[in-house]
């Protein structure tokens, strides 16, 4: 009697074991689109054995555990992969626009306006003595100076752009790191009773590869499960329980950083004092933004300054030596800079000029109506060699930038593309190892369905031998 009684444990404890299994089936297809989901098997133990005389009769099977199958050093090479593809990715998409500021194919663009600024001198030397002629000069002046304010303008639309999004991404870290503080308590809380946190850990590895996608981190798990996460060197964003933000905020120009742009900052107590962290990040989507927003676009903006001012002194130069149509003593053409700094932002036509054509030099020498000597040098400006220590012309030096930023967005778009090559590689080797598999998930489930009919014949095998050995004592 015992024994059947012990064939209908088993049979029953077979058939929670093949209810346990399906169900974790379920839960496998169910996941099959969630992001950084692990599939999750039951792993069936033997069950302990019973002694009876000589011999050791077995008791059926139990489930173990619930374990996800996961590879840690192929989810820490997405981390790691991931973090440079979310830098190749902002800074090709920076680059792109930055490019089109300076795209001569597709607007007319600084050259253009540089070129019509000196023809319009070639054909003051024609006509030294046309009010029309001069006009068109003071035109194509004014038009040489907006397009120096269109291009500084653009690149500083740029900067603020990339400032928005640096906030914009902090705010997002300071919610995943939450999240991810939040998850350490109740992985804790789960693992605590001995059972493996599967769907928590697996959302967990997403957000850390989240977070490595925004911003270069550091991250390790200690014995009780809980991960603490580190921000550039210093910035300890997740310890156990706890989490700190990262803040923005406008600050003052430094090296490299212009005036009014965003730094990051770190505050590790609200009793202390806030740190500046931005230049430890180097990777991810906001190591990228900064990059171009400060590396790049200020050094364009520098050049632009340069070759504004330089432009300028050289036409003011050559125009003061001149006499202008009423035989007077050649006034400035642009306004005084002093200096370069922000000078493509700040060049301008002379006020006087602008009021008056006539003050636009073209002569050598006073009341000689058909001189053009100094329209002829200010014509030859353009292709004078006063760039660069004497080695470039106003177009060499402007050309060399362009052609610089086109190479720049070339090597960033071709480093995206075999980042994320790198990325969908690994995200593959990933799926093969941790992916689910509908098919399998098929199969698994026949074969668990199949194990549940088992158990249940067996049960039902057991109840007959009751039966025939209660209906014994009647006969």
């Amino acid at each position: 009697m015992s024994r059947i009684w012990s064939m209908m444990d088993v049979g029953r404890r077979s058939m929670m074991n093949s209810q346990t299994a399906l169900q974790t089936t379920a839960h496998n297809i169910a996941n099959k689109s969630t992001e950084g989901y692990s599939r999750q098997r039951v792993d069936m133990l033997s069950n302990l054995p019973i002694g009876e005389g000589k011999l050791r009769i077995g008791m059926g099977a139990r489930a173990g555990s619930v374990n996800r199958t996961n590879n840690p050093y192929v989810e820490k090479q997405l981390e790691r992969e991931g973090n440079q593809l979310g830098m190749a990715e902002s800074r090709a998409e920076m680059l792109a626009r930055v490019e089109q500021v300076y795209n001569e194919q597709v607007n007319k663009g600084l050259n253009h306006s540089m070129g019509n600024f000196f023809n319009a001198f070639r054909e003051l030397s024609n006509n030294p003595e046309s009010l029309a002629t001069r006009t068109q000069v003071k035109e194509t002046a004014e038009n040489l100076t907006k397009d120096f304010h269109r291009v500084t303008n653009q690149m500083k639309e740029i900067q603020r752009d990339a400032d928005f999004r640096i906030a914009t991404k902090v705010e997002e870290i300071n919610q995943l790191t939450r999240e991810i503080a939040n998850l350490n308590e109740k992985v804790q809380a789960v693992e605590i009773q001995g059972i493996t946190a599967n769907d928590e850990r697996d959302r967990r590895e997403q957000l850390v590869k989240e977070l490595g996608q925004k911003i270069n981190i550091r991250y390790a798990e200690s014995k009780d499960g809980a991960v603490s996460i580190t921000a550039g060197n210093t910035a300890l964003l997740v310890s156990g329980y706890s989490q700190m933000d990262l803040k923005v905020g406008s600050t003052p120009a430094s090296n490299g950083k212009a005036e009014g742009n965003l730094d990051i900052f770190y505050q590790n107590s609200e009793s202390s004092s806030p740190v500046n962290v931005t230049k430890q990040f180097t990777g991810g989507e906001i190591g990228g933004l900064l990059q171009v927003r400060d590396a790049v676009c200020n050094e364009l903006i520098e050049n632009m300054d340069v070759l504004a001012y330089s432009l300028a002194e050289e036409v003011n130069h050559a125009h003061v030596q001149g006499y202008d149509r009423n035989g007077r003593a050649g006034n400035l053409l642009f306004a005084n800079l002093g200096g370069a700094r922000n000078a493509s932002e700040r060049l301008a036509l002379d006020e006087n000029v602008a009021n008056d054509v006539s003050l636009i030099a073209a002569a050598g020498q006073p009341n000689a109506p058909a001189d053009n000597r100094v329209a002829n040098i200010l014509s030859g400006l353009q292709y004078r060699q006063t760039m660069d220590d004497g080695s470039a012309t106003f177009d060499d030096f402007y050309n060399s930038i362009v052609g610089q930023i086109g190479i720049e967005t070339q090597r960033a778009n071709s480093a995206h593309e075999s980042q994320k090559d790198i990325v969908t590689q690994l995200k593959n080797v990933r799926e093969s190892i941790s992916g689910v598999s509908l098919d399998e998930e098929a199969a698994k489930m026949i074969e668990f369905q199949k194990a549940f009919d088992a158990s249940a014949r067996l049960i039902r095998t057991a109840d007959e031998m009751m039966d025939t050995v209660l209906n014994l004592k009647r006969l």
